[in-house]
């Protein structure tokens, strides 16, 4: 794997991964498709700097929909979900109905397992003794164990695929395909990124923000600039 291939795939929590599959357009996609109505001219890069710089300051955000990624990600279900609530681009995901489900579940390391937070009334946040969080790790661990056997029983006693899977939990790792343009995906890292997000979303969009670095450096600069 070279060092481009590289920097377009990340692991991501204990079995997940984001990784870049295709794209269309650049920062000069960004430029042209806003100068469109002055026709072609010549520009250094600098103007191109800057008119991105202007669109991103106020809020001209059509241009960026000129540059478009396609994703392939692994993530447990309860952060696909989460996910999938933006309703931005197109998703194509791996179906439990035509597959059978692999023994693959999202087990929070214990640094991860936290109390309720205090202030935010939808995360955690607040510190649990070492007693509890190893109390709580083996129920994370035995309920996948369980969910997963019971699920390969049920299949073995003849109960159709999309029958059975009703007994997986939403931790079991799921895949999708994910076409999305630039607009949205900066919009996504936005709300995802932030502080106040879930962590195990928030590992999967500050990973995005590394693959598309590389591709669009000036947007991504004009973003850090006014978000």
């Amino acid at each position: 794997m070279t060092k481009i291939e590289k920097r377009l795939e990340f692991k991501v929590l204990d079995h997940g991964f984001i990784r870049l599959v295709d794209k269309m357009g650049n920062d000069d996609s960004i430029a042209q498709s806003a100068r469109v109505s002055c026709g072609e001219g010549t520009k250094a890069i600098r103007t191109d700097e800057k008119l991105i710089e202007y669109l991103s300051k106020n809020k001209h955000g059509t241009p960026f929909e000129m540059v478009v990624f396609k994703f392939h990600v692994k993530l447990p279900i309860f952060i696909a979900r989460q996910w999938m609530r933006h309703r931005a681009g197109t998703f194509n995901e791996i179906s439990a109905r035509y597959s059978e489900m692999k023994d693959c579940f999202y087990i929070p390391k214990m640094e991860r397992i936290q109390a309720q937070s205090k202030i935010n009334k939808q995360g955690s946040g607040e510190e649990l003794s070492n007693v509890n969080k190893t109390l709580a790790y083996n129920i994370f661990l035995k309920a996948s164990e369980n969910a997963f056997n019971d699920y390969k029983e049920l299949l073995n006693l003849g109960v159709s695929r999309e029958l059975a899977r009703t007994v997986l939990s939403t931790s079991i790792y799921t895949e999708f395909y994910w076409k999305v343009d630039l607009r949205n995906l900066l919009s996504f890292i936005s709300l995802r990124s932030d502080s106040h997000a879930q962590f195990e979303i928030r590992e999967y969009s500050d990973a995005i923000f590394k693959i598309i670095k590389d591709i669009v450096p000036i947007a991504c600069k004009a973003y850090t600039d006014n978000v």
